[in-house]
């Protein structure tokens, strides 16, 4: 069991997704966890204390000055005990409170008396999960090295469609279990680039393309989680560079191959998953280019081929490509894995406007030459684990070949 003797403390706050969480529980149970409840006092108006305890085997905590819980395992006691604090659901208040470290209930002085590593699976309505301040609240957190177990995607308590629902029991702890996993790409070295390219007309237009470089940002984390040192190769995105993941900022086609090429020598595997322009402009123009009534002809050269590069190389690193496709996705996915030599791809059907490109969410079918694997619809983070740990078996099988 992947989480056998792991202790773990799940705190519990005030959102209708607390319905769920004797069956998640019971799901970390399962795996051989140790768990202990501790419960925020609008929590309580969702789920019975009773029924945790039932599922748990341990008694509920619910108040930072109870006398009783002092004098066995106080709040620092407790603290000490957890390998891992779980916050399931997670709501914007709550979110909130992490953020500013605020400390009036027994849950969040938890997370500011404990060393153990925090993970939060938020649960709130889609208008507040985009809202500035719960977005602004987010980029900290993750600074601060919280783990965020989604949100997941869909129908709401509300009757809204979007992001904010809190992840199924069995894939918080699934996630939790690949986390405890031992760290299999320890000492390897991976570059990853991400994001779209941007190639110049003239010094106000560019060609681009809708990557978002959220895809490539979450493989980096995953696959510093398994203990790789990552090197992450962006194009421009709206995202923060990852903490503790060197990144390296470029902007054009060119810039990125340069980039690429000057790492290469260093690396084990490449994942080539940015959103790479094919062509850029003959010659751009060092004017802005006005508007006639005459036709506009630009003229365009092809870029060079990092990914087929990197996989012809004499010491080509293990290699994983990406595939966008809006058709054939299976037959175009599999010529370019021939084609251009590579170990793995990974393909996703861009033609689905509610996955892939500026979405939360997104569905993978990778292939190699003997076998192939789908990925369902889910959190980009949650993906990106997945892929990792697909990655990280296919290295290891080839590498021992």
């Amino acid at each position: 069991m992947q989480l056998k003797n792991t202790n773990i403390i799940l705190g519990i706050t005030g959102g209708i997704a607390a319905y769920k969480t004797p069956d998640l529980v019971r799901k970390l149970v399962a795996k051989g966890a140790n768990v202990r409840v501790v419960m925020t006092k609008s929590a309580k108006e969702f789920v019975s204390p009773l029924a945790l305890q039932a599922v748990s085997g341990n008694p509920i905590s619910d108040d930072l000055l109870n006398k009783d819980a002092e004098a066995a395992m106080g709040h620092i006691e407790l603290a000490r005990w957890a390998d891992k604090l779980l916050i399931a659901p997670a709501t914007a208040n709550f979110m909130a409170k992490l953020t500013h470290g605020l400390a009036d209930d027994l849950l969040s002085t938890l997370c500011l008396a404990t060393p153990a590593q925090i993970y939060v699976a938020p649960a709130m309505n889609q208008q507040m999960w985009f809202a500035d301040a719960t977005q602004s609240n987010l980029k900290i957190l993750e600074q601060r090295k919280i783990q965020f177990l989604g949100p997941a995607q869909g129908e709401q308590a509300c009757g809204d469609i979007g992001p904010g629902r809190m992840l199924e029991p069995q894939d918080i702890a699934d996630l939790l279990a690949q986390q405890t996993c031992e760290q299999v790409l320890a000492g390897k070295r991976i570059t990853i680039t991400a994001g779209p390219t941007r190639e110049e007309i003239d010094p106000v237009r560019y060609l681009s393309n809708h990557s978002s470089g959220k895809m490539g940002y979450t493989l980096a984390i995953a696959a510093q989680e398994l203990g790789a040192t990552v090197t992450l190769i962006s194009g421009p995105v709206n995202l923060l560079p990852p903490a503790n993941i060197h990144t390296i900022s470029v902007s054009s086609a060119h810039q990125m191959y340069e980039a690429v090429m000057q790492t290469i020598h260093k690396c084990d595997i490449f994942i080539g998953c940015a959103a790479v322009a094919d062509y850029r402009l003959q010659q751009k123009s060092n004017q802005k280019i006005k508007k006639s009534d005459s036709e506009l002809t630009l003229t365009f050269i092809k870029n060079p081929d990092i990914l087929s590069d990197v996989s012809h190389l004499a010491n080509a690193p293990f290699t994983l490509g990406f595939a966008a496709e809006t058709q054939n996705l299976r037959e175009y996915a599999l010529d370019k894995l021939q084609r251009k030599k590579l170990n793995m791809i990974a393909a996703n059907d861009v033609s689905d406007n509610t996955i892939g490109f500026n979405s939360e969410q997104n569905a993978l079918t990778v292939f190699w030459s003997k076998g192939e694997k789908k990925l369902d619809v889910a959190d980009k983070p949650l993906l990106a684990r997945q892929l990792m740990h697909l990655v990280a078996q296919r290295y290891i099988e080839d590498s021992n070949d």
